[in-house]
């Protein structure tokens, strides 16, 4: 026993010796993904909701005083030109109307004899028989009188016009959008009754931004779509902006003309206008590239030769979708990680998988 005892320790020192001695532990390589810093012209659009609305649209009104005696249109009724609308009690009218008449012919005959007894006393004067004084009187008598019965008639005229406006018509063919009045209302003249939206052209009324007035004119293309059928693109055309913004909204009111509007573009329907726009080309990288440290936004910048990354500050210009642009802290051709840029630290080194495509 004594003497296996130390051949058995010999055994487990040889055996100990043997082993192969511990190995450094592995770098801490994070994979990450990158982009490559660039010029990219940033596109987006920017959609408005609105109403579509008629080119033309106009609120009738009678041109007199009086009660409503017939409306003889509905909302929604398909007018001609000329037709109907309503009408208000002519009696009065009427009444006035021929009084003017009246007063017309009175005043005519007066005129005719005036100019009978001028010719008489012209024919005594040429035989001196008169005085000239009472030639000059009788001129006078028969120019006033003339006078007179052009002043009655054209009394009567605006009498009988007067008549005529208790009948309000269309004046062009269209739809009627509203009406305002009902049978028996009394309305004073320029009161609307009715609103006729012209048939024809169709357009878009929308509010816009002013800081959006100059990228809603230097569009390329406006693009309409309804709600009720989101799949159809109509071509749409910007026509008038307002000068002045609504006092409420501080917004410009805007009209898209519909150049190629079908049947399926009715008035009152919601509508969107997508208006397409691209600016110059920029430095650009990706927002999830960004992070703060002490409210600074900053990146990480790839070191091409070492593979170590190192937090750069920057200082950011207006967003564009998904990407935002750079205005200063990085260069043209530089990588900056694009995804686990919350799992880097200073230095830290770093895999790149494969690149993000902007």
């Amino acid at each position: 026993m004594k003497t296996a005892l130390p051949l058995v320790v010999l055994l487990v020192l040889l055996s100990a010796c043997s082993k192969d001695a511990p190995s450094t532990p592995p770098a801490d390589i994070r994979s990450v993904r990158a982009e490559q810093v660039g010029l990219h012209g940033a596109q987006g659009s920017t959609r408005y909701s609105g109403e579509v609305r008629a080119r033309y649209e106009t609120d009738l009104a009678f041109r007199v005083t009086g009660r409503v005696q017939t409306r003889a249109v509905e909302a929604g009724t398909l007018v001609k030109s000329g037709q109907l609308i309503a009408t208000l009690d002519p009696a009065d009218y009427a009444l006035a109307s021929t009084a003017a008449q009246a007063q017309r012919v009175a005043a005519e005959a007066e005129a005719r004899l005036a100019q009978q007894d001028l010719q008489r006393y012209t024919a005594l004067r040429a035989q001196n028989f008169i005085s000239q004084a009472e030639l000059d009187r009788r001129e006078s008598v028969s120019q006033a009188a003339q006078a007179r019965a052009r002043e009655l008639r054209a009394e009567a005229s605006r009498q009988g016009n007067q008549q005529a406006y208790t009948r309000l018509t269309a004046p062009y063919a269209g739809v009627v959008t509203a009406t305002r009045v009902e049978a028996g209302q009394v309305v004073a003249a320029g009161q609307p009754v009715a609103s006729l939206a012209r048939t024809g052209e169709r357009e878009v009324r929308i509010d816009v931004p002013e800081n959006a007035l100059d990228d809603l004119r230097a569009a390329r293309t406006l693009k309409v779509r309804l709600w009720s059928a989101p799949d159809a693109t109509y071509v749409g055309r910007l026509r008038e902006v307002s000068p002045m913004a609504d006092a409420t909204s501080r917004t410009f009111s805007a009209r898209v003309s519909i150049a190629d509007a079908d049947a399926a573009v009715k008035l009152g329907m919601t509508a969107t206008v997508e208006v397409d726009s691209e600016s110059a080309p920029s430095l650009s990288v990706a927002q999830s590239a960004l992070f703060k440290v002490d409210g600074q936004p900053q990146v990480w910048v790839v070191e091409q030769k070492s593979g170590k990354v190192a937090a750069r500050s920057v200082q950011l210009g207006a967003l564009a979708g998904e990407r935002v642009a750079i205005v200063s802290g990085v260069a043209a051709g530089e990588w900056v990680v694009t995804a686990g840029v919350h799992k880097l630290a200073p230095g830290q080194q770093v895999r790149v998988l494969t690149p993000a495509q902007p």
